[in-house]
């Protein structure tokens, strides 16, 4: 799908694509540069990544430090 891109350089994210990646009004989103390609990526809250993860991960599924490969 294709969109058009306005004398101010805007884009509108078509509904698709919003439902897919959840993209809400007002949330941000980081826009990458690779090669050909433009990527848009939602800028996910860090106080929210961390209350998803809470209780899922516990110390036995961590490796230490001197155990990691260099």
């Amino acid at each position: 799908m294709s969109v058009k891109v306005s004398s101010k350089y805007q884009v509108v994210i078509p509904e698709q694509v919003r439902s897919a990646l959840n993209i809400k009004p007002g949330m941000e989103v980081e826009v990458i540069a690779k090669g050909n390609v433009a990527y848009i990526v939602p800028v996910v809250d860090l106080k929210v990544v961390k209350k998803k993860l809470a209780g899922k991960l516990d110390h036995a599924h961590l490796r230490e430090k001197k155990d990691r490969a260099i």
